[in-house]
């Protein structure tokens, strides 16, 4: 693994503690897989249920179904006990706003183009 894979990888992490999954979560491994996924290829996000959960199912060795539900459990959990700065810097608005939470697409789309864009212009690009 490259220094720059690595940097990534621990960026996600740190990302979603921040946002509050929590990591003992099975939905959480799921969805940083999905936000690494996505940051490489933004195209999956327009299809999450076509090609991002099947892959991610199959690199789990579990249903899409499963990865789908576990992901959206994390994604509630961080909305209603995460960073509220956090969420309010990235969505635009907070939990509290009456708004509700992203649905899974726009939650890892929106974390996925945060890290692309940061670490776009860390490399100095």
């Amino acid at each position: 693994m490259n220094e720059v894979t690595m940097n990534k990888e621990q960026y996600v992490t740190r990302v979603m503690l921040d946002m509050g999954v929590p990591a003992h979560l099975k939905g959480y491994h799921y969805l940083r897989k999905a936000i690494l996924l996505s940051e490489e290829d933004m195209e999956v996000v327009t299809s999450v249920t076509k090609l991002l959960y099947p892959e991610i199912a199959r690199l789990y060795h579990t249903t899409d179904q499963k990865v789908e539900r576990a992901i959206r459990n994390a994604i509630e959990v961080s909305w209603m006990r995460g960073n509220m700065d956090t969420i309010q810097e990235l969505f635009g608005y907070s939990a509290d706003s009456g708004k509700g939470r992203p649905t899974n697409s726009e939650y890892i789309a929106r974390i996925a183009d945060k890290i692309h864009l940061d670490l776009k212009y860390a490399q100095g690009a």
